[in-house]
């Protein structure tokens, strides 16, 4: 990805023809596109290629299963278009190493989830965060993801990887975190979803928001 907004589009939605429609009004103001189950599961994997027409394509499937199972899943990804793919890290070294090694084969890049930003996400995974952290720059992974919603816990994890890792932060906008905030706590991008997607204009939403990343960027220079 080229680091331009700072903003990557979280496209939760279920139906392609709105999907495609969202990702090409939005396409000036976002860095990349992240698509998860609910798109993938209601048009096929094929939207993936689809999208990339407009942006790169970050596949949000959070693999979690043994080595085998990850890595005959990224190659599913990668062969239909993603750009990234993002995995759990709980699973340990060798099921993530299996993502690492497919995403080399194809030249692309893997990202992992240190924290989650929902509430639940404080219940279990936080406790282990710094560990998956550790992990994943010690694994080669290229990027981590670390929750907008605690922008204290993104400092926390940036301390630990230093500049060896890229974060992508989620729950800016409808679950309560602020693009700014997460941006000053170490996060290369700020991930956002329903605010733009079920906004009336999403590229109004799209364009208000990497405003706002843009002011706050530039204040800290």
């Amino acid at each position: 990805m080229e680091k331009k907004s700072c903003m990557i589009l979280a496209l939760d939605v279920s139906d392609r023809e709105e999907a495609l429609k969202i990702a090409e009004d939005v396409s000036e103001f976002v860095d990349a596109v992240k698509v998860g189950y609910p798109l993938v599961l209601a048009t096929g994997l094929g939207i993936i290629r689809e999208l990339s027409e407009f942006a790169p394509i970050i596949a949000d499937f959070k693999v979690a299963d043994i080595p085998n199972t990850n890595r005959l899943i990224c190659e599913q990804v990668f062969e239909a278009g993603a750009d990234a793919v993002i995995v759990q890290g709980f699973t340990g070294r060798d099921s993530l190493d299996a993502c690492i090694e497919v995403a080399s084969e194809y030249r692309k890049d893997v990202f992992v989830v240190s924290e989650m930003s929902h509430p639940g996400g404080a219940e279990f995974i936080q406790p282990v965060g710094e560990a998956i952290a550790k992990m994943a720059g010690e694994a080669g992974a290229f990027g981590l993801v670390a929750p907008a919603t605690r922008p204290e816990r993104v400092k926390a994890i940036r301390k630990i990887i230093g500049d060896k890792l890229t974060i992508i932060s989620p729950g800016v906008g409808a679950q309560g975190g602020k693009a700014s905030d997460v941006i000053a706590a170490g996060a290369d991008w700020v991930i956002v979803g329903r605010s733009i997607y079920k906004a009336e204009s999403p590229r109004e939403a799209a364009r208000e928001i990497a405003t706002e990343i843009e002011a706050g960027t530039n204040g800290e220079n």
